[in-house]
């Protein structure tokens, strides 16, 4: 790969020098060795030379990073002046506001490419240096690149500040009134979700494009951001014959998971004690997700019995909760000390990361989170290595937050290779998912893994020799999931540098909307919505909610999902492959889902638990094939926007059984040659003048034969590799087979009774 040249089509000229300078690098590897051997000399030059190229794309970085911040302090004080001065405040003026801001969101994503690709360009020269000299300098320069780190710049406090503006601009200087903590309206509802991977060099123009829709969900705006208030950990448990993890990879009725959690740095006292349980006998068959708080003093004494479900009542009685309250959270530990008890649990696993959520304040109807950094790293003392001190701890103290964890033992520890995204879509009362997420999740920057879990691919990786089942999506970590840049879709930039989100000036999409809303007014219309099909009489409104607490509900969180509407169990999971078209078949199938608690104590995050959860979700995704772009309808008059308008092919996983089936059917026609060609054998050498013409002719027929069912297997393997749509079925081969069998037996019988 010829590092620096492919991003220098989208950014300034000013930044190509300040790329590694990966041929020089490449070459003096070369020329140092075409005379002489790699001497100490050579390879103090050689570090020295890529010392000097580290310095200095990381002081681009860094340049880079305080002129973004400094562009982003001078729009907040101009959007405070706004604020402060009405005549000033004008829509024109929050629109300039916007487009500042959105050409500095633009640098932030080619700064982080920018660095994606110079710390890639490293870690290929080093991995040369060390073949081609048989050092070890990788393992060496590692100090070097902490020192210097360009695998952490995430960009994110950037992106936070910016979201927030952005928010403000959109709302011409009006702050979102909606609880951060809570989210709205607490009533029933459903959610549809999904899961996705997404590549590193894809994470900053993913969250880029959601924040243009979606502002960044910050749940206590009176202090200033900080890059640990995105952090996450949780410590999950099992036993040592893994009876958690197999009921919850099967999916078995009452199958529980149950974790301890944290938010921000580990000093946070406030833990929550999780349980997710699929089909609750006490719910009736329905899922649910609860959980309350403890203080961290608390957590070793609750784990082993010694703080009770009683005593846990009994305190809160005392801070004057009402009764609900406490009878919810009594009910909750002590199904949870039940399950340590019964199933003598201990802590096996410990999954962080640091989430990005994205959320109108105070409006559930759409969420989407993006955890980066995903890390598991061993909990247990299942070989015999003490990782807890003291041993009875319910997790380990000598670890922080902070990612990549180098100090960690590389045999406890696994870094996943991909962000998770995950949109939560509530779909009571007809709610359908945006254009611009529709075009999305159909789009190059995402790679779509349903039911994804967490806690599963952690543990099948450290105890996979102890598991029976594994899931379906290991096979995906192997294949890389970085597709062809789509045209016209994303973060880009115009032959004079200006941004283009899906291929169009910013400017012309706003008027392009503005127009439209302005006819459909005249007109005396709803304004046009391209997805607008149908009506909430085809919506399943199976499942209710059970009201558990008005007041002081912040001790404990339910969330539940119901059956659906026929009064029996949900089906059973379909798999992988048939995913989509077992949604698309079954949209009668959609679970409501019911979170109660809003306030700092508890964070409504409802759970997907059954196929039917997605059905309506996956279906609009999946099965509506008209031809839209991501904003509506093309504009017309602009130059970047002609190809806009054109059909969004979905991109899918091309399971192994496809190509066996491909190669299935080529032995099926080798077989019919082989007997032909055995018959024609006979013919030739036991029979007559008449029987040997015969047999030529079979053995001309079975050779053509074999030369086009391998023309037609090379075909097939070439269209399936590349997604082609097209015919697979064969129409013309079984009749021209047909036909020369029926004349080499006419010619035989005219030869012989002639």
């Amino acid at each position: 790969m010829k590092y620096g040249l492919e991003l220098q089509q989208n950014i300034f000229a000013p930044w190509r020098l300040s790329y590694i300078a990966y041929d020089v690098l490449k070459q003096e590897l070369k020329t140092r060795q075409l005379d002489h051997g790699w001497t100490n000399q050579d390879e103090s030059d050689f570090v020295h030379l890529l010392d000097n190229e580290l310095a200095k794309v990381y002081d681009f970085v860094n340049a880079k990073l305080s002129e973004i911040d400094a562009r982003i302090l001078y729009c907040e004080r101009t959007i405070q002046t706004l604020q402060k001065n009405q005549n000033m405040a004008s829509d024109a003026n929050y629109s300039l506001m916007d487009e500042a801001l959105t050409e500095i969101l633009f640098d932030v994503n080619d700064l982080s490419k920018f660095t994606r690709v110079n710390f890639t360009a490293i870690q290929k020269i080093l991995k040369k240096h060390d073949k081609w000299t048989h050092l070890n300098l990788k393992q060496e320069y590692v100090a070097k690149l902490r020192d210097k780190p360009l695998d952490k710049q995430r960009f994110d406090v950037s992106i936070i500040y910016i979201s927030a503006l952005h928010d403000i601009c959109r709302n011409r200087g009006q702050q979102n009134t909606g609880n951060s903590a809570a989210g709205g309206d607490q009533n029933a509802f459903e959610r549809a979700t999904a899961k996705y991977w997404i590549h590193p060099d894809n994470i900053t123009e993913v969250k880029a494009i959601i924040m243009l829709h979606l502002p960044v969900l910050i749940f206590n705006k009176d202090k200033k951001y900080e890059p640990s208030d995105a952090a996450i950990s949780s410590v999950y448990y099992d036993n040592a014959n893994f009876d958690l993890y197999t009921g919850r990879l099967q999916r078995d009725e009452g199958a529980e998971a149950i974790r301890f959690r944290w938010y921000g740095p580990v000093e946070n006292k406030s833990i929550f004690i999780e349980r997710k349980t699929h089909h609750a006998a006490w719910l009736d068959g329905a899922s649910v997700k609860d959980r309350f708080r403890l203080d961290e003093k608390d957590v070793n004494s609750f784990a082993e019995g010694r703080y009770t479900a009683d005593m846990i009542a009994s305190d809160l009685r005392q801070k004057n909760l009402d009764k609900a309250t406490v009878d919810n959270v009594h009910f909750i530990a002590s199904g949870v000390q039940t399950s340590f008890r019964e199933k003598r649990l201990e802590p096996i696993l410990r999954a962080f990361y640091n989430r990005t959520a994205f959320q109108l304040p105070g409006d559930q109807r759409l969420r989407i989170s993006l955890d980066t950094d995903l890390t598991f790293i061993r909990e247990d003392h299942l070989d015999g290595k003490t990782r807890r001190q003291p041993s009875y701890n319910w997790r380990r103290n000598d670890l922080g937050i902070d990612y990549p964890f180098n100090y960690v033992d590389p045999s406890d520890i696994l870094r996943f290779p991909y962000a998770v995204l995950e949109t939560k879509l509530q779909t009571h009362l007809g709610q359908e998912p945006p254009d611009w997420l529709t075009s999305l999740v159909e789009s190059h920057l995402v790679h779509e893994v349903p039911r994804f879990s967490k806690y599963l691919h952690g543990a099948c990786h450290f105890y996979k020799e102890r598991l029976p089942l594994l899931p379906w999506w290991l096979a995906e970590i192997q294949a890389d999931i970085k597709k062809p840049r789509a045209e016209n879709f994303g973060l880009s930039r115009s032959r004079s540098f200006k941004p283009l989100i899906d291929g169009r000036y910013r400017r012309a999409m706003i008027e392009e909307k503005e127009r439209v809303h302005q006819q459909a007014a005249v007109d005396g219309v709803d304004p046009p919505s391209p997805r607008r099909q149908r009506t909430n009489s085809t919506q399943d409104t199976a499942g209710a909610w059970r009201p558990i607490s008005k007041n002081n509900s912040e001790y404990a969180t339910i969330s539940i999902g119901a059956k659906n509407n026929n009064g029996g169990d949900e089906p059973p999971p379909p798999p992988p492959e048939k995913s989509r078209s077992y949604y698309a078949n079954n949209r009668s199938l959609a679970p409501a889902y019911n979170t109660i608690g809003n306030s700092n104590y508890s964070t409504n995050k409802p759970i997907d638990d059954s196929p039917g959860g997605a059905s309506k979700w996956l279906h609009r995704m999946w099965g509506d094939k008209r031809e839209q772009g991501a904003f509506g309808k093309p504009v017309d008059g602009d130059d970047a926007a002609s190809d806009l308008y054109r059909r969004q092919k979905v991109k899918v996983r091309v399971e192994p059984k496809v190509f066996f089936a491909n190669e299935r059917t080529f032995i099926s026609w080798l077989q019919f040659c082989a007997l032909l060609l055995t018959v024609a054998l006979s013919l030739l050498n036991f029979g007559d003048a008449t029987s040997r013409a015969v047999g030529g002719v079979f053995i001309a027929i079975a050779a053509a034969v074999a030369i086009y069912a391998l023309y037609r297997f090379e075909k097939r393997a070439w269209m399936i590799n590349r997604r082609i749509d097209g015919r697979y079925d064969d129409l013309w081969g079984p009749a021209v087979l047909c036909t020369l069998l029926v004349v080499a037996l006419i010619v035989n019988f005219y030869l012989r009774f002639r």
